[in-house]
């Protein structure tokens, strides 16, 4: 199930190899893959679709790699052919040297006393090989230097010797694939805000005032509000001595995760259950004319999730979905214009139409003045970036260098450089 994950194209190279070595021994390999070079490479491609979510589950196309690009009703056969790409040639913004921001001397793990510039105001992109320093430069070392310079809690950076630029910055903010709650109780509606203003809505209606019930009445935390059988989680646990434990909808509420008097509050003819068991996609349609719920939920369906259900448990989402959740919360907030956003591997999970809508999302954080730093392997992205920082040459002792920066024009045209060949292919087309 995606293997390519976290894994530099020089490194999936490697990985191709041994899948196909397993299949001549005379085995069948099966892969769940969104990485081009694996489609490329496979015997036999199955595209599911059309969409995410209840728009999908169907087969659209099945065949040989050449096949599928052949067939008109398959959104990946597209990409793969070049009719569509993930990114279209745009001008690079310009890297001014007063608005250069610089950390110098970093020698945290394998890093050889580097010194990386970044340009704000610009899309900059990370690069290199699995082990060469990435992490180790970004979110061991500058994220936590800038925290301390906000103001703001954090781990102890990694050894530098300066850090100039930075008062530029007024906001930090990473979006990682860490979960957005730990709880049943915890899902998007929750993360995002959205339930907090469902709430406010609920508790505007006829029927709430007439019962006294306020905004915490619609909350499943709310002791007053949720089934108390099921605590507000919606499921019961079954304890199984030797085996996993079992979860059954609640035999009270039957999975509503509210009480009997509040679900009898409705707006637009709809309770509170009803809405947290809509899609995002539904959810927006329904609030179209509620602006803040409107702009949050529309938002999120720019990142692509609108095939989430608003009260999906955030335990069952994956820790892409869980980053994307993030990044569509903190695109609905109004920016400052300061701020630099960190984000290592958004494109983990994506298909090429999900990169595509990343990468809209991100130049539009930069063209509100913002910076974006993303950690990536993805050459669609890369190629997209203004600026480019390459570490390498190999993984672990062997890296800890910086092999190139620049534009990706530049960084493709270093001589040597695992990256710079791979970059130069996605530039082309």
């Amino acid at each position: 199930d995606e293997p390519s994950i976290g894994l530099h194209p020089a490194d999936h190279d490697r990985l191709l190899d041994c899948l196909r070595e397993l299949q001549t021994q005379g085995n069948t390999v099966v892969v769940v893959e969104h990485d081009e070079a694996t489609m490329r490479a496979a015997d036999f491609l199955v595209d599911i679709g059309p969409q995410a979510g209840r728009h999908g589950g169907r087969i659209i196309s099945q065949g040989t790699p050449d096949q599928v690009m052949g067939d008109r009703k398959s959104l990946t056969g597209k990409y793969l052919k070049g009719t569509l790409r993930v990114t279209e040639p745009r001008p690079r913004r310009e890297s001014k040297r007063a608005n250069m921001m610089v950390i110098k001397g970093v020698t945290t793990h394998n890093l050889k006393g580097v010194t990386a510039r970044f340009p704000l105001g610009c899309l900059i992109g990370v690069s290199g090989v699995s082990g060469s320093g990435k992490s180790s430069l970004i979110n061991d070392t500058l994220y936590p230097a800038l925290a301390r310079k906000l103001g703001l809690a954090g781990n102890r950076p990694g050894p530098f010797r300066g850090l100039t630029g930075g008062s530029q910055i007024d906001k930090l903010i990473p979006i990682d694939q860490t979960p957005i709650g730990r709880s049943a109780r915890s899902c998007p509606a929750t993360y995002s805000g959205a339930l907090d203003e469902i709430r406010k809505l609920f508790a505007a209606t006829k029927e709430s005032k007439t019962r006294g019930f306020t905004a915490s009445r619609f909350s499943f935390n709310s002791a007053a509000g949720r089934c108390e059988l099921c605590k507000g989680h919606g499921v019961e646990k079954i304890e199984m001595n030797f085996l996993s434990d079992l979860h059954v909808p609640c035999t009270r509420c039957g999975g509503k995760r509210f009480n009997r008097q509040t679900l009898q509050v409705r707006f637009k003819d709809a309770t509170v259950a009803d809405v947290l068991a809509m899609s995002i996609d539904q959810a927006a349609e329904f609030f179209q004319n509620v602006s803040k719920l409107s702009r949050l939920l529309g938002s999120l369906q720019e990142v692509g999730l609108g095939y989430l259900h608003l009260g999906q448990a955030s335990t069952t989402l994956s820790g892409g979905e869980a980053q994307r959740i993030k990044l569509g919360t903190e695109l609905a907030r109004t920016s400052t214009g300061k701020t630099l956003y960190l984000l290592d591997e958004p494109t983990t999970g994506l298909h090429f139409a999900d990169v595509q809508r990343l990468c809209n999302v991100l130049q539009r954080l930069v063209d509100a003045g913002n910076t974006v730093i993303v950690i990536e392997h993805n050459f669609d992205l890369l190629a997209a970036c203004d600026w480019m920082i390459d570490l390498g040459p190999t993984g672990g002792k062997g890296g800890g260098e910086i092999l190139a920066e620049g534009t990706p024009e530049q960084v493709a045209c270093v001589s040597e450089n695992a990256t710079g060949r791979y970059l130069k292919s996605a530039l082309t087309g």
